[in-house]
């Protein structure tokens, strides 16, 4: 597949300023509507659109591992936030704790904040790895 100089040269641009916009979202969806599911979906269309423009080759080289190495990773971050509670307070599964202290940027951090981060990586890594294994079978 052949594309236009114009598409990959707005996908390298345009790969780094979607990633931090997910993050954006990850982040502000504990107090406003995102989090990890929208942000995750965001990060993968940013690979997505990278690799249409650039060749899915050149996408994998990118990447650190492959993302279907993500689901476990984010399952088990979401779980523990989860469970949490449970070993630290002896308080039902899937209590928010919140710190008391804010940090800059963040505000308050809560185990809501960990449970959209394993929710991040997990859809991120299902819709990569569907994604890449329907492009290697076309």
């Amino acid at each position: 597949m052949r594309t236009t100089i114009i598409l990959r040269t707005a996908s390298n641009y345009l790969l780094p300023v979607l990633l931090l916009f997910s993050i954006f979202v990850l982040l502000r969806g504990h107090y406003l509507p995102g989090g990890g599911f929208v942000g995750g979906l965001i990060a993968s269309i940013a690979f997505i659109l990278h690799s249409f423009a650039n060749g899915l080759k050149r996408t994998k080289d990118l990447l650190v591992m492959h993302p279907g190495y993500l689901i476990p990773i984010g399952l088990s971050i979401s779980f523990l936030s989860g469970l949490a509670p449970v070993a630290l307070f002896d308080e039902p599964f899937m209590t928010g704790l919140w710190s008391h202290e804010a940090v800059p940027i963040l505000g308050n951090i809560g185990s809501t904040l960990f449970f959209d981060l394993g929710v991040y990586f997990v859809v991120n890594g299902v819709t990569l790895t569907i994604i890449f294994t329907i492009s290697e079978s076309a």
